[in-house]
This record gives structure tokens, C-alpha cells and sequence, in this order.
């Protein structure tokens, strides 16, 4: 198939398209591993978890204690995807543009940055999509965050589950959807007053910051999850204590509640990611929340849970608790039928893409490649907030 450019080869232009960047907000805010070689796509490489220390009395004695033996855990890593985007061109069609005065060059340039759009959109697609592996959740699912003016609370009530589930210290992200951060550069208007903020790049430049610990981002992959049809489902009768993250249903009510859902019971002002469900709740089977689960404890009663409704799901976690590892394409050691080809950095996200030339009869085929996989180090430092 030969490309169609019908529309440049009789016109004498010069072409100087801007490719059009969606926002990204997740690739920067990450853990990034960008020679992340270890692996074969679909194989998974594991990272340790440590888990939490146990203290006792000391004893005098002649020897010290038989103790100290821990159960070390794991969060595996996968190199889910090889992508990649072809761009080809035939010698006629080149000479057309060049004997017109189109620059094939800036043309190739074009479809090269396209091809990095592509990929980059995927990725962030994907880290945007590990908002099910949050531990928590704040704000009002459907309504967007921030909307009060001059209310910071937002903010305020990320930084305390991250601060209660034991982030401490870390470096916090906030990626926000365009209508959050709509709210906060229009109605946060504390944050525009330069004797108030400190700093005139907000007034003059909407240049975002960090807020309250959080460096804020923004992202046009920010997820609309569809909450499950629960509804006037209760625990059973009993009882579950801080911490717990299985909890039993009654056999009450109707509907789903899914993997991803957010969910509180009555006289419990926290919000609990759900990680995994049940498929009918009249059944009365069981949902896990995410750890560290529960907050509070739930009585020895049925206790009625209220589930969030469809929304946008922002997100707020430590750098450390989201992991992006990439790499080129593998090869075999004997190489391919590539005459050429290099790594190319894109600067607007730091991701480095392997661009192959592919020599073919009487044409050239050229390749924007890239292997990547996304995980959930750390769930207890991720949460969302609602939207």
C-alpha cells in the first residue's frame, strides 16, 4: 500500500505541522527503570517486599534469642508489551514531495513524533489504569475535586492517608484530571495571590506546583471507573477488627461490587478501595479491601455499606509506590534485517524509543518501538482522589 499524499504533491509547502502532546502527568511521576533488561515479554521478574518488624522484651541470657526469622514477600514485574508504529515510504513517493518542494524530511520528522505520541499515550494509559491497586480514597465520587473556593481539604485528605498508611517522607505525587485541575487554577484563588502564595507562577503562568507536600500533575489518561450496581448490601454479624480486609457479606441487598469499587460502612468515615469483589452481593460472599484495610472497626452487627458511584478516579501516591520499567525490543544475537537504527529520547517525557530502518524492495520501512510494564509496588501508598 502506498501512502496517500494526494494533498502534498501537487502543492508547494513546506510542511510544518505541530503534533498535537496529550497531557502527561503519570510518566514523570513515577519510578522509572528505563533499562529494565532483565526480562522476556510476558516473563515476571519479582521485588521484594520486607515485611513489618516485630519488637520483644530483653531477656538476659547466656545465648541470645532463636529468633529474627522473617517471610520476605514479592511484587512481581512483568514486561507486559513490545509495540510498535510502522512508517513507510516508496521511492516515487519521496521524489514527488521533493520535486514539488514539500520537505519529506519534516514530513518523516511528523510521523516519527507521532509514533512516540502513540506509544507514550499508551503507557500513560496504563499507569492511569493501576488506580484499582489504590489502598484509599477521598472526595465525592461524580463531583469534581477542589470545587469549593478556597478549600484546600483536597489536598489536605490525600496527604493524611498517605501520611496514615505510613508514606513518611517520601516524595507524594497528585495527577489530576483536566476538570480538578479546571477547579483548582479557577477557584483555589489563594493559591494566584502572590502575598499569599509566595510566587507569581501560578497568576502568570498557571504553572503548578507543589502543594501541601503533593507535587500536582496533570494527565489526559485519568480513568472514569463504572462502579458496580451494588446496593443496600450489609457485613455479616461478625465483627472485624482494625486492619482486616476480608469482610464477610450478609446475605442482603442486590447488584455487584467490583474489583476497583470504593466502598464505607456506616459510622466509618474512611473509604476503602476494593480489590476484589463479588458478583451478587444477595449472595452474601465475600469483598478484600486493599491493605492496610480497615481503619476502623466494624461491630458485631450488620453494618450497611455504601458504595461510590461512577467517576473519575484521580490519583495521589509516593513516587516510590509505582514502578515503569522500559526497554528496546529485543533482539536475537545475530541481529535482524535492519540496516539502521538508534535510540531516540523523547524530551517531553524522558522515554527513550528504539527507531529502526527496515530496507525493503523499492521502499523503506521505518519502526518507533518500544517494550514496557507497569506495576503496584506499594499499594498502601497509592490512593484516589474521587472525581
Amino acid at each position: 500500500m502506498a501512502n496517500t499524499l494526494t494533498g502534498l504533491v501537487p502543492t508547494l509547502y513546506n510542511a510544518l505541522d505541530v503534533v498535537s502532546r496529550e497531557l502527561v502527568g503519570f510518566i514523570p511521576a513515577v519510578t522509572s527503570d528505563m533499562t529494565y533488561d532483565r526480562a522476556a515479554v510476558g516473563q515476571t521478574v519479582m521485588s521484594p517486599v520486607v515485611p513489618a518488624a516485630t519488637a520483644s522484651d530483653i531477656t538476659p541470657a547466656v545465648t541470645p534469642p532463636d529468633d529474627g526469622d522473617q517471610v520476605i514477600g514479592n511484587v512481581p514485574m512483568t514486561i507486559t508489551k513490545a509495540r510498535r508504529v510502522p512508517i513507510r515510504w516508496n521511492g516515487e513517493e519521496k521524489r514527488g514531495l521533493d520535486n514539488n518542494g514539500a520537505s519529506y524530511n519534516v514530513i518523516l520528522s511528523n510521523q516519527i513524533q507521532q509514533g512516540m505520541r502513540t506509544l507514550v499515550n499508551e503507557i500513560e494509559a496504563d499507569l492511569a489504569a493501576l488506580h484499582v491497586k489504590a489502598s484509599r480514597a477521598y472526595g465525592t465520587s461524580g463531583t469534581a475535586p477542589f470545587a469549593t473556593a478556597n478549600d484546600l481539604s483536597d489536598t489536605a485528605g490525600a496527604l493524611r492517608i498517605l501520611e496514615e498508611n505510613g508514606a513518611q517522607g517520601l516524595d507524594f505525587q497528585m495527577v489530576l484530571g483536566s476538570d480538578a485541575m479546571f477547579n483548582m487554577r479557577g477557584k483555589q484563588s489563594g493559591l494566584f495571590h502572590v502575598n499569599e502564595a509566595g510566587r507569581e507562577d501560578m497568576l502568570r503562568n498557571g504553572i503548578t506546583d507543589r502543594l501541601q507536600g503533593l507535587a500536582l500533575r496533570q494527565s489526559a489518561a485519568i480513568k472514569r471507573h463504572t462502579a458496580g450496581t451494588g446496593a443496600s448490601s450489609t457485613t455479616d454479624t461478625t465483627g472485624y477488627a482494625v486492619g482486616a480486609t476480608v469482610i464477610t457479606l450478609a446475605s442482603a441487598g442486590t447488584g455487584t461490587i467490583l474489583a476497583g469499587d470504593v466502598v464505607a460502612f456506616a459510622g466509618d468515615a474512611n473509604k476503602y478501595v476494593v480489590v476484589a469483589g463479588d458478583a451478587d452481593v444477595s449472595g452474601g460472599g465475600t469483598i478484600t479491601l486493599a491493605a492496610p484495610g480497615l481503619r476502623q472497626a466494624i461491630p458485631a452487627a450488620a453494618t450497611a455499606i455504601t458504595l461510590s458511584v461512577t467517576g473519575n478516579r484521580n490519583m495521589f501516591f509516593a513516587r516510590s509506590a509505582i514502578a515503569l520499567a522500559t526497554r528496546a525490543p529485543a533482539l536475537p544475537e545475530q541481529g535482524d534485517s535492519a540496516v539502521d537504527r538508534m535510540i531516540v529520547t523523547d524530551p517531553l517525557t524522558g522515554l527513550s524509543f528504539e527507531v529502526s530502518m527496515y530496507a525493503q524492495y523499492r521502499q523503506m520501512q521505518y519502526e518507533i518501538a518500544l517494550a514496557w510494564g507497569c506495576a503496584s509496588v506499594k499499594s498502601e501508598h497509592i490512593g484516589l482522589l474521587l472525581g
